[in-house]
């Protein structure tokens, strides 16, 4: 079974994207082979589902933060031992050695370019497998790593008798006739299958010392995936990785209280705290380091949000029932019984406030008796909260503060227990002058 996680979801945490400004794949994507690249958008469109994945990948993205290994190649060169590779298996070894003797004389008579596209692709992938095969002795130490057989693996390759001449081979910058012939039915035929086990491991080698290096710079961390029987999230120093100033927090949902029940004025920080959470949950069930001092989960089915959630003029909806709609669809996917992790940011601000009252009310009431799932629910109706209090018993109340100095508000973005009283929005009207311009 896959990870769940809609379009919805992806689109208000901003997962994905190659070309989306500031998406948390962007962020990682700095990968140096298309290979790499597909790879890692593989990744991020298939989180992981168990315990033992999880913990797998994270402990093997460590390793490599840790060592501090290297992409061992150059863009440019590897680019070219790629697509030598990419051209597909060579024929037999008589039909081959024609064809590189008829490009061979095609170069020298009319300046035709195949041998030499052939040649120069052929030495950047000895190049490439001698990089490759230092790296693989460096990292082939007596201790125990999670890209251990991997390391054992390409190892055992390059210790096969029919490759004892790359060594021969790794400053070459001019190779004769005969010696590309039978190099290249070689690499390109006899030894198929292992050059496309090597290609897919240097994909991986991409992403783990790509991914590694930004969680190194980033200071992130590694989350621990625990059993879904564990029924538990909790993270600390939680901040946005988009943001290298972001004010770290705590976060904790368990059993016995799975609800979170978030309120705070505008600008204090409601959204960013949920949307961090979100993709620290996604981010984790990948095995991707996130931003956080520490985190542990008990596995996840799947995680829903409703944080920007448009109107459909195809569909003929407002914004409050599209709202309407977005709730069903994440109930019924919570009535199933799913272990689930559900962000709604200010539910039904698209109706009157009577309304946003009291279906933010039943709303949450029904959804808190779902245990096995968790939920983080803002509002600015804090009035709801009170009357949760005395109808709930395992929900968490917080809320993000307004502080002000005198008439200017300051957000201190730090989570605190409780139910905020803030009450600065008319306030803030007036600091801006607004009255003023219209009456002008």
């Amino acid at each position: 079974m896959s990870f769940i996680a809609d379009k919805q979801t992806l689109d208000d945490l901003n997962l994905l994207g190659k070309y989306k400004s500031h998406s948390i794949y962007s962020l990682f994507n700095k990968v140096r082979t298309a290979g790499g690249e597909r790879l890692l958008e593989s990744m991020f469109q298939h989180p992981l589902t168990t315990p033992e994945e999880i913990n797998r990948r994270s402990s093997t993205f460590r390793y490599f933060q840790e060592k501090q290994l290297e992409f061992p190649f150059q863009n440019g060169s590897f680019r070219a031992a790629e697509n030598y590779l990419g051209m597909g298996p060579a024929g037999n070894r008589v039909s081959e050695m024609i064809t590189t003797v008829k490009k061979k004389i095609g170069h020298s008579l009319l300046r035709d370019d195949q041998f030499t596209i052939l040649h120069n692709g052929l030495l950047a992938c000895i190049a490439a497998l001698n990089a490759l095969k230092e790296l693989l002795n460096h990292m082939d130490d007596n201790h125990p790593h999670p890209f251990r057989e991997q390391v054992k693996m390409l190892l055992d390759i390059f210790s096969n008798h029919r490759l004892k001449w790359l060594t021969e081979e790794k400053d070459a910058t001019q190779l004769p006739l005969m010696k590309v012939v039978r190099y290249d039915f070689l690499l390109r035929n006899t030894l198929r299958k292992e050059m496309d086990i090597i290609l897919e491991n240097i994909y991986l080698l991409d992403v783990y010392t790509a991914v590694s290096q930004v969680a190194r710079e980033k200071n992130f961390s590694y989350a621990t995936a625990l059993p879904v029987t564990d029924h538990l999230i909790q993270v600390d120093g939680l901040r946005h990785p988009g943001l290298d100033n972001g004010v770290p927090n705590p976060l904790s949902l368990h059993l016995n209280r799975n609800v979170m029940f978030l309120t705070g004025a505008n600008m204090a920080g409601k959204s960013t705290l949920m949307k961090s959470f979100g993709i620290a949950v996604y981010l984790a069930h990948m095995g991707f380091p996130v931003a956080a001092v520490s985190m542990k989960f008990a596995v996840r089915d799947g995680l829903y949000t409703s944080i920007n959630v448009p109107d459909s003029l195809s569909l003929g909806y407002s914004h409050f029932y599209a709202e309407v709609m977005r709730v069903k669809n994440v109930a019924a996917e919570v009535s199933q019984k799913k272990n689930l992790v559900v962000i709604f940011d200010e539910l039904f601000k698209g109706t009157n406030v009577k309304d946003a009252y009291d279906a933010t009310l039943a709303v949450t009431e029904a959804f808190s008796q779902y245990r096995n799932s968790f939920f983080i629910i803002s509002t600015h109706i804090i009035e709801v909260g009170e009357t949760l209090k005395q109808r709930c018993d395992n929900l968490q109340f917080a809320y993000l503060p307004t502080v002000m100095e005198g008439t200017v508000p300051r957000y201190t973005y730090q989570l605190e227990t409780g139910i905020t009283t803030d009450r600065h929005g008319m306030m803030i009207i007036e600091n801006e002058g607004i009255l003023e311009i219209i009456l002008s």
